[in-house]
């Protein structure tokens, strides 16, 4: 029974005690201590989040102020507006593990793309944004304009009539951090369904592939960014999976260092939450520890690892961090309630 108005953040204080669930609890304090004191968080997003709806807890935690800058998959991106422009649509199969090739075959017939237990429907979400953003990028091509890959999805998605809303507003932090103008970036936005269509209206001549900014660029205006999200209390590291999403912004740190023989701050927390075991040399990523020479963390930077399936414990750390925005005074006395317990432990 909950003795305050934080159920879910006393919930892990009472029962995160050991193995994963531990470093779930150490690194949901750790986030409330950083953002408590001033500092910032960045969250690098890979998978298929968008498409589980990861939005209905990431939105309000943009809107809260609990997320600052994002380096997001392309899939990511456009995913987060399907799931606005087309949510009612989106079929659900609970049963996908005893799929035949059969199964799959008649899901592709019925015009469905599926993404493990749900599908995106083509008509309703890839053929409706195409009408309205290839025409953004002619209009561009036309008239000799450049920006970021986000930046078209960015005025896309606020410009949306609503009345072609079928998912709630509320829950898409991609409108979130449009309407906060966040800082993010979206490396190899070209590994997604909208950057194979935008491939195919350049090789047919309808746009011209100079209207989008590279990666490269997008490695230039990160340093930019994190100069002025480290100021201060410096910013963490937030990651979900592995792969590029994470690996090419938590780079900006050594690149500013050693590229550009500048000082720098080092991030000021690393958190990676990935149901594939870190090891050296994997795609899932590798153990904080290896980063340290890198130089993108040191041997002071509180650093936690959770190995569990990201669609469970996000939503439940934002939720929790959530609580602990309404009530600030009353979470710092359930974590420094649990750290006072923890301590007692470890003294015995």
């Amino acid at each position: 029974m909950a003795k305050t108005g934080l159920p879910i953040l006393e919930f892990v204080a009472r029962n995160y005690k050991n193995f994963n669930s531990r470093s779930t609890r150490d690194a949901l304090f750790a986030y409330w201590d950083h953002v408590q004191k001033g500092g910032r968080m960045y969250w690098a997003m890979a998978g298929a989040m968008s498409s589980a709806q990861l939005g209905i807890t990431l939105a309000p935690a943009i809107r809260a102020g609990l997320v600052h800058g994002l380096s997001v998959t392309g899939a990511n991106l456009e995913e987060s507006l399907f799931r606005l422009v087309a949510h009612d649509s989106y079929k659900d199969f609970p049963e996908y593990r005893y799929f035949t090739k059969k199964d799959d075959t008649e899901i592709l017939r019925q015009r469905m793309r599926r993404v493990t237990d749900t599908s995106i429907p083509e008509d309703e979400a890839f053929r409706a944004v195409e009408k309205i953003l290839v025409p953004m990028w002619e209009k561009a091509t036309k008239n000799g304009e450049r920006r970021f890959w986000h930046e078209y999805f960015y005025e896309l998605v606020q410009k949306l009539p609503k009345r072609l809303f079928e998912g709630d507003p509320a829950e898409c932090w991609l409108l979130a951090a449009a309407e906060k103008n966040l800082p993010i970036v979206v490396p190899g936005h070209e590994d997604s369904t909208f950057g194979n269509i935008f491939a195919s209206h350049v090789k047919l001549g309808d746009c011209s592939a100079s209207i989008v900014k590279s990666g490269i660029e997008y490695m230039g205006q990160l340093y930019d960014d994190y100069r002025e999200l480290s100021k201060g209390k410096g910013i963490g590291f937030f990651q979900i999976g592995g792969g590029i999403a994470g690996d090419f912004p938590i780079c900006v740190v050594p690149s500013i260092k050693y590229d550009l023989e500048e000082k720098v701050k080092p991030w000021a927390y690393f958190c990676q939450i990935s149901d594939s075991t870190t090891s050296y040399g994997s795609y899932s990523g590798a153990t904080p520890n290896e980063k340290i020479t890198w130089d993108k963390l040191t041997e002071s930077t509180p650093m936690f690892v959770i190995e569990s399936d990201a669609t469970i414990v996000v939503p439940l750390m934002l939720s929790a961090l959530l609580e602990a925005c309404a009530d600030p005074k009353s979470a710092d006395a359930i974590v420094a309630k649990s750290r006072k317990e923890q301590q007692h432990s470890l003294a015995r």
